[in-house]
């Protein structure tokens, strides 16, 4: 069965969607979750598991090392700025139970690198929390750290959180609230190998 039957099939579970996606090589998975319509991120995120921990994003990389994670938004903005990156990392501090991270796009010279703190909800899920960002040391290379209610980036991720659930093992799938009113769009995470 296709990705899009799985996704619109009340029958099927998001362990169905996940099988298929597992079995996929990179790139496959990939170009498939790039085609997904925002009904159809929707209706995912609807069967999404919301249980999902911060190693989902990371892995086992160590502090500091940079995680790449595909993604793709439901914006209403042209096709090619509806494409970006959440880049993951550890913090120095490997007690830390956080993730530092940044949004990488075609955007992100005009509007600002949308600093966040990843963290877990307390109810078995993560937040992507733009109220805060990085305390301490980054991955190297990454853009200067500044707050979201700097320069335009204010109007895109200041008092935003993103909510995220799980989809497989390289999946990821997420909603925008901002000022604690959902958004109702979409964006789904593929993790690099």
């Amino acid at each position: 069965m296709a990705l899009a039957e799985l996704i619109a099939d009340p029958d099927a579970a998001i362990r169905d969607v996940a099988t298929l996606l597992d079995a996929m090589d990179p790139d496959e998975r990939w170009a498939l979750l790039s085609g997904l319509s925002r009904a159809q991120q929707r209706a995912l995120y609807r069967k999404a598991d919301p249980a999902i921990e911060l190693a989902h994003l990371v892995g086992h990389a160590g502090p500091r090392t940079e995680v790449i994670h595909d993604g793709l938004n439901t914006l209403p903005v042209p096709p090619p700025l509806r494409r970006f990156q959440k880049r993951f990392c550890r913090p120095a501090d490997e007690t830390a139970d956080y993730l530092f991270g940044y949004n990488e796009g075609p955007t992100r010279r005009l509007l600002g690198p949308g600093y966040f703190v990843a963290e877990p909800t307390g109810e078995g899920g993560v937040v992507i929390d733009y109220f805060r960002v990085p305390d301490g040391p980054v991955a190297p290379g990454w853009p200067r750290v500044v707050p979201n209610s700097h320069g335009l980036q204010r109007f895109v991720y200041h008092r935003t959180r993103d909510l995220l659930r799980r989809v497989s093992v390289h999946v990821s799938i997420g909603t925008p609230v901002k000022r604690d009113r959902p958004l109702d769009h979409y964006f789904v995470l593929c993790r690099r190998p």
